[in-house]
């Protein structure tokens, strides 16, 4: 009996008991895994009284003085309401754009259908609440383009790696806009960049751009205040700090050293800080009235992330867990105290949120006018470092004691813990969706699209507890109905197209129900195969997902074809059980035939089964992969930048972290300079050609799996 309430208590906590793994083999949860996870989400079920008391607590709304402060719907379908009321209840709706309908709810009890997407004010029996009325679908990239069947193509960036002289070693918001300008001269539509979330400016060992400090703001180390403040300022700024030095060693090097380059560059920023606060003339005048309005206009979202960057420079613990309890809690007296006496503290890191967000718009508003019909594709990391800003100022939405990964699979027999916090699906829906809400919005600001990282997270993440292994995890569901809306919504009010990481294992379903919002899966070379693993033609990928040669997590094509990351996964351990090097090495060379077949490339060699990795020229591999890329339907095709130059390294393996240089690696040639050689020009020219082929000629198009 007590294993039965434990299944039930488990079921409507959002615990998914049962599953599918990678291979499709059926998984259950222990008993023992079910308790630990339901402790963590804050549900006790160590005995039958705890249990009770649990399902007591996970009761639905039974009245509207109960229900959430938000509830989405979609436009022109009638919606179910928290708990039901009588038909012919009034109601009165207060739409966003100001005009106030008077209604009675349906024979059903539910609210009649809305014709307005946006979000509402809703007032009925007594309670008012948010009513966030979503389109039917996101903005898409025949929307972005005004053509019904779009064959578009863009790069992929990861940002710090871009160079510019003057960069101080970390790529920025000004080489973005000239790689924009020059992408879109070579017919790109997108460009998508590597994560720009706020990051920790009292802590520059953590660089990750999947593990940032806050997704509601941006990386300081990205802004290049020459847009905004001009380059004599930040000339003289660079003199005072005595910084010309180490910059010019630190953009020499062919690896980012992140603490180095991190402290000498928010070194010069202070100071520019400090001489812009000080100074009087008219230029400093107005960039102060645009820094206050910025402030203004970003609000709490933005306060609180300053005042936790000034605390945690101030405090000797990097995790504000470790704090003082009053200092832990953004709204206590002792926190604005604080604020209070360090204002010019966080006021400089406002300032630095300026900068950053100013360059990302300038960013996207070149790539625009350069004629991109989607511009920057801004990139979703799956969660927060727990201690961080996020986790800090919207402790009531996330969840403690848990961190996101994923269960074993083909790629990671391990299982992963990415060490981020997760949201709490209850958290969620009691806030009224506002963490969530904000950080597509900050997602969106400066960009024409958004790639959601694991999209998957949307319905389901696997969490592991603290202090456990990945396999001891389990999948928590969260609200996707409710989040796809307002994904849609807010995609809609940016004109933005999404783009979701669905790779991994993928509930059922799942990929349909994201092509029916409008949302791009993403598919890649190395997985698309089928039943006899050959890869497989163009016309045989999806129409309804993003196609691309590879990922920042994956071999580029050119490291692939070497068998670069077999070199580097035997070197650091990271082959199952029961793999080695030379089995692996062998697998890949009937890979590169397969491949070879599928590119069209053995010609007189066709009943090869193998291929070394000199039988073939790699330039001529990477060519054939960019044609590829461009036959398939997709909508939007993505080629990386290190496949657009034939680099070897990819820019992060999965289950490193000192062992292999993730997020450091940078390139050789400038941003201006960076697709002029012949190789890179021609390239692209034969991707931009396949797309113009695919285009016309649309026969053996599927929609999905």
């Amino acid at each position: 009996m007590n294993e039965q309430r434990l299944l039930q208590l488990a079921e409507a906590a959002g615990l998914m008991v049962e599953w599918e793994d990678s291979e499709e083999r059926p998984q259950r949860l222990s008993t023992a895994t079910q308790r630990e996870l339901l402790a963590r989400l804050g549900y006790p079920a160590d005995s039958a009284e705890a249990i009770k008391a649990s399902l007591e607590r996970l009761r639905g709304p039974q009245s509207p003085a109960q229900w959430p402060p938000l509830i989405t719907a979609e436009r022109g379908i009638a919606t179910d309401l928290p708990s039901p009321l009588p038909a012919d209840t009034e109601f009165t709706l207060c739409l966003e754009q100001g005009d106030l309908l008077h209604d009675r709810l349906d024979g059903r009890g539910r609210l009649p259908p809305v014709g307005v997407a946006g979000y509402h004010r809703l007032r009925i029996a007594e309670t008012e609440l948010t009513l966030a009325v979503a389109p039917p679908r996101c903005f898409t990239p025949a929307d972005a383009s005004r053509d019904e069947r779009p064959r578009l193509w863009g790069l992929a960036v990861q940002l710090y790696a871009l160079r510019r002289p003057g960069d101080g070693g970390i790529g920025d918001t000004l080489a973005l806009e000239r790689l924009a300008q020059h992408a879109a001269n070579a017919g790109a539509a997108a460009l998508g960049i590597s994560p720009t979330h706020a990051m920790f400016s009292a802590d520059v060992t953590r660089y990750s751009p999947y593990s940032p400090s806050s997704r509601l703001l941006y990386n300081a180390l990205h802004a290049a205040p020459e847009t905004r403040l001009g380059e004599a300022s930040v000339k003289a700024a660079i003199n005072r700090c005595q910084a010309g030095e180490a910059m010019a060693q630190l953009e020499a090097d062919d690896r980012i050293d992140w603490p180095r380059a991190a402290r000498v560059k928010l070194g010069w920023l202070r100071e520019l800080y400090d001489d812009l606060m000080g100074r009087e003339d008219d230029d400093a005048t107005q960039a102060r009235r645009d820094l206050e309005a910025f402030r203004t206009y970003t609000g709490q979202v933005l306060e609180a992330h300053c005042v936790f960057e000034a605390l945690q420079q101030h405090r000797a613990e990097r995790d504000w867990r470790q704090w003082p309890a009053a200092l832990r809690d953004p709204d206590n007296p002792e926190v604005a105290r604080f604020a209070r006496e360090n204002a010019h503290e966080v006021g400089f890191h406002a300032f630095l949120q300026w900068l950053a967000s100013d360059g990302l718009g300038r960013a996207q508003a070149t790539a625009k006018e350069a004629g991109m019909p989607v511009g920057l594709i801004a990139d979703l990391a799956v969660g927060a470092d727990a201690a961080g800003s996020q986790a800090w100022s919207r402790q009531s939405e996330m969840l403690e004691g848990l961190s996101i990964g994923a269960p074993p699979d083909t790629f990671n027999v391990h299982g992963q813990d990415w060490g981020l916090a997760p949201f709490s699906p209850q958290g969620l829906v009691n806030s009224g969706f506002t963490g969530f809400i904000e950080m597509l919005q900050a997602g969106f600001a400066h960009a024409g699209g958004l790639r959601i990282d694991h999209i998957l997270g949307l319905l389901r993440l696997w969490l592991v507890p603290h202090g456990a292994s990945p396999p001891e995890g389990g999948y928590l569901r969260y609200p996707l109905d409710d989040l796809l809306r307002l994904v849609a919504l807010e995609s809609w009010r940016h004109q933005a197209i999404v783009i979701g990481e669905d790779l991994g294992t993928v509930p059922p379903g799942l990929r349909d129900r994201l092509a029916a919002c409008g949302i791009l899966g993403t598919r890649v070379l190395w997985f698309e195969r089928d039943d006899e693993d050959e890869f497989l033609p163009p016309p045989q990928w999806s129409s309804s997902a993003v196609a691309t040669t590879s990922t920042h997590d994956l071999p580029t094509v050119a490291g692939w074809w070497a068998g670069r990351d077999i070199e580097w996964r035997s070197r650091l351990g990271l082959l199952a059980e029961g793999q080695d090097a030379r089995g692996e090495h062998a697998g890949r060379r009937a890979d590169r035939a397969r491949l070879a077949r599928a590119l069209g490339l053995l010609d007189g060699h066709a009943a090869a089964d193998t291929l070394d990795a000199a039988d073939l020229g790699t330039s001529k591999v990477l060519d054939a992969c960019a044609r590829q890329l461009g036959l398939t339907p997709s909508p939007l095709a993505l080629l990386p930048v290190e496949d657009a130059l034939g680099l070897e390294e990819q820019a992060n393996l999965p289950g490193t972290l000192e062992a292999h240089p993730n997020w450091r690696r940078r390139w050789t040639d400038d941003a201006d300079a960076l697709l002029a050689s012949g190789e890179v020009r021609q390239r692209l020219a034969t991707l931009s050609a396949a797309r113009r082929t695919s285009r016309s000629d649309d026969e053996g198009v599927i929609s999905d799996e």
